[in-house]
């Protein structure tokens, strides 16, 4: 089993043995830290609404694939993780994630940075946890970065010379961008 430390250490053993599972949203931060649970030897899952990130999630190392918008997909994956990392920015219903966590299982919320809503009964029930984290500073992310190209794990970009910063703007405001940009500004003077 693992838990959800910080975002930038990786995630260190609770308690038990054999593969753990670990159950995540994808977001901005969903692939990579697939990779890292993967790394780790935890069951990495993607939940996400669209079917059409299978592709991504298996070669991003993912076990599977869980279409969030498929209530019976949802039902099946009830109380089944240990840990979820929930990546998206965005708000959203955290109950329908919640109820993917196993008993004593924990819901790690890192993407959206506004107020949640929970329902309680969601937590009482299996004894659920609700966390969130910061960035885990300098000494933390130096150590995630050590592990991640140790085990080979990079991020997905699509970079940009500066001079397409308005394109990139554009597409950003169209969802018309896979994972990231990534401005390149050594064609500034």
């Amino acid at each position: 089993m693992r838990r959800c430390h910080r975002l930038g250490t990786p995630a260190r053993p609770r308690r038990g043995a054999g593969k753990p599972r670990g159950g995540r949203r994808a977001g901005r931060a969903g692939p990579p830290r697939g990779q890292v649970r993967g790394g780790l030897g935890a069951e990495a899952t993607v939940v996400s609404r669209s079917p059409g990130k299978a592709g991504d999630a298996r070669r991003l190392g993912a076990d599977g694939l869980i279409v969030s918008t498929d209530p019976a997909r949802m039902a099946e994956a009830r109380d089944r993780f240990d840990v979820v990392v929930d990546t998206v920015s965005t708000p959203h219903d955290l109950g329908p994630y919640l109820r993917l966590v196993a008993l004593d299982g924990t819901l790690c919320h890192l993407g959206h940075l506004g107020p949640v809503t929970v329902e309680t009964t969601d937590l009482l029930i299996g004894r659920r946890r609700l966390t969130s984290a910061g960035s885990g500073g300098r000494p933390a992310t130096a150590a995630m970065l050590d592990f991640c190209a140790a085990h080979g794990i990079t991020a997905d970009v699509e970079v940009l010379p500066s001079a397409r910063v308005n394109e990139a703007f554009d597409r950003l405001r169209r969802s018309d961008v896979r994972y990231r940009f990534v401005l390149d500004l050594s064609d500034l003077d």
